[in-house]
C-alpha cells in the first residue's frame, strides 16, 4: 500500500530558521514527524526570553500549533526528544513544563545535553505523533 506524504506547514507556528531546507513536520502512515522546535515567536520571528520556562512554553505551544495543522495534538505524541543547552540548570524547569503540558500522558521521550541550538536557544524539543489511527 502506498502512503503519500504530505508537507506540514502553518503560520501559527515559526518557518524553518533562516530560510533552512527543512518542514515544519511530514506527515504519511499515520504519523507526524515534527521537525525540531526552538522557542521562536511565529509574528515576530524573534526567540522569546532567555529563561527556560518561557522558551520551553513557547517550544510546546510551536509543537502544538504544528501538530494542529496536522490534525492533532500533543496527546497524539509517541516519543519526543528534548535538547537542552545546559542539563544541570534547565532540566528540572524544563521538565516541569514539559509535564504541565502533556498532563498524565507520557510519551517516550530522550533528552540530550547539546554544545549550542539555533539562534542561542536553551531548548528545542522534536516530536513523533500519531495521528488517526
Amino acid at each position: 500500500m502506498s502512503d503519500t506524504l504530505r508537507t506540514i506547514r502553518t503560520e501559527a507556528a515559526p518557518a524553518p530558521v533562516a530560510g533552512a531546507p527543512y518542514s515544519q513536520a511530514i506527515a504519511g502512515g499515520g504519523f507526524v514527524f515534527v521537525s525540531g522546535q526552538v522557542p521562536v515567536d511565529a509574528v515576530t520571528g524573534a526567540l522569546v526570553a532567555d529563561d527556560i520556562i518561557t522558551q520551553t512554553t513557547q517550544v510546546l505551544a510551536n509543537t502544538a500549533a504544528v501538530l494542529a495543522a496536522a490534525g492533532g495534538t500533543l496527546a497524539d505524541v509517541v516519543k519526543a526528544t528534548v535538547f537542552l543547552v545546559d542539563l544541570a540548570t534547565d532540566f528540572a524547569p524544563m521538565n516541569a513544563v514539559y509535564a504541565e503540558a502533556f498532563g498524565d500522558h507520557a510519551p517516550a521521550r530522550s533528552t540530550v545535553g547539546v554544545a549550542a541550538l539555533p539562534l542561542g536557544a536553551r531548548v528545542e524539543i522534536e516530536v513523533i505523533a500519531r495521528i488517526g489511527g
